[in-house]
């Protein structure tokens, strides 16, 4: 291989892209914008869900009970509804998500030393949002009935504290907040995404110019095209991981906790596959919009559906699980999380680089091999 022909073909590649200010504008700003917009407009925390309230006790107890939730930073109360409310329609009319429901003789009942009943009246059709909104109507209730609990005891004069002493700590996102999570899982895809549609349309390019068989003619070595091609589309899509990094630490306050250097060589690896894969595409169709239709259907989707990236992979379908072992999103995600949430090295997910290093292997094999057979 003679290093100065590839040099040639990367420079008159850059010349081209020079040429197509919006070509490097959508390869630039495009995945930034996405990034942003995504990153803002996918959030799973759950916060400040309108409650309603149907207080048919009005005790100090049953206000008690209602301040719990209002406090929380959770609920936020946003109607009352008197006894013999249609509570079914107010759900259906989107007014409240839930609705607290305190029957009378709920303060006498605790009073009494009795069992005080409530009723939370919730909306499924979001059943993440539901199952959320339960798990904190249901921690709010332990810790009003722990405190009960503890005032009962001080009154009989008996130790007053719990059984069990239970102090959860939460490592790498202690707030919980689905931005940390997500945001990584982002700039996975998005590298994805710009590294296929960039060397896919490239190449296409040239078979529709004409300008493909002058370089098929000349003195050029296969590797050297491939080299000379993907070389500036890779620097392209390394200058967008520091712009998604950027992005990420001053709009979402995500930080790289680990090794720029591991970051740096996993993404890396993860780029050379996805170049590779964008080269495949462009050996295989001729025109530039069914590159970019293929390109998107072969990395966009998988990225986002099949990569873990919003569904748990281990809840899918078995079908499904056998077929996300072939998108490199998949182990690219579990090692840029680590590195940028845990701060782990590389070391631990040796597996995963594996994978990613058998898939660019494979890929620039393929491409390499339809490369040459159409040469001859």
């Amino acid at each position: 291989m003679n290093p100065k022909k590839a040099w040639a073909v990367a420079a008159k590649e850059v010349r081209q892209i020079a040429r197509d200010p919006f070509s490097l504008l959508m390869l630039l700003g495009l995945p930034a914008f996405i990034f942003a917009l995504y990153g803002f407009a996918l959030n799973f925390d759950v916060r400040h869900v309108a409650l309603g309230v149907q207080d048919r006790d009005q005790s100090p107890q049953s206000r008690e009970l209602l301040a719990t939730f209002v406090n929380s930073t959770y609920f936020d109360l946003v109607r009352s509804y008197p006894a013999g409310s249609d509570l079914d329609a107010a759900s259906r009319r989107g007014e409240v998500r839930a609705v607290l429901v305190i029957p009378e003789g709920y303060g006498r009942d605790l009073q009494a030393g009795r069992t005080g009943r409530v009723q939370m009246v919730l909306d499924g059709t979001d059943s993440q949002m539901a199952t959320t909104i339960l798990g904190y109507a249901d921690a709010l209730v332990q810790d009003l009935n722990l405190g009960a609990l503890r005032r009962t005891l001080l009154q009989t004069g008996r130790a007053a504290e719990p059984p069990v002493d239970f102090r959860p700590r939460v490592y790498f996102n202690p707030e919980l907040r689905s931005t940390q999570f997500l945001v990584p899982g982002l700039a996975g895809f998005l590298l994805m995404l710009t590294a296929v549609l960039s060397t896919a349309m490239s190449i296409v390019r040239e078979k529709e110019r004409g300008t493909m068989e002058q370089l098929r003619v000349a003195p050029l070595r296969t590797l050297e095209l491939i080299l000379g091609k993907t070389a500036p589309y890779l620097l392209l899509s390394l200058l967008v991981t520091v712009i998604l990094l950027v992005a990420a630490r001053l709009l979402f306050g995500v930080a790289v906790r680990g090794s720029y250097l591991d970051l740096f060589l996993a993404t890396l690896l993860y780029l050379v596959g996805a170049l590779a894969w964008g080269l495949l595409i462009s050996t295989v169709v001729d025109s530039q919009a069914l590159a970019f239709q293929v390109g998107l259907l072969t990395s966009l989707l998988p990225a986002v559906l099949l990569s873990g990236f919003v569904f748990q992979i281990r809840v899918m379908p078995e079908p499904l699980q056998v077929i996300t072992h072939v998108v490199p999103a998949r182990y690219y995600l579990v090692v840029m999380r680590g590195i940028v949430l845990k701060g782990a090295g590389l070391a631990p997910y040796w597996d995963q680089l594996a994978w990613l290093a058998g898939f660019a292997l494979l890929t620039i094999t393929a491409a390499s091999l339809r490369l040459a057979r159409k040469e001859h």
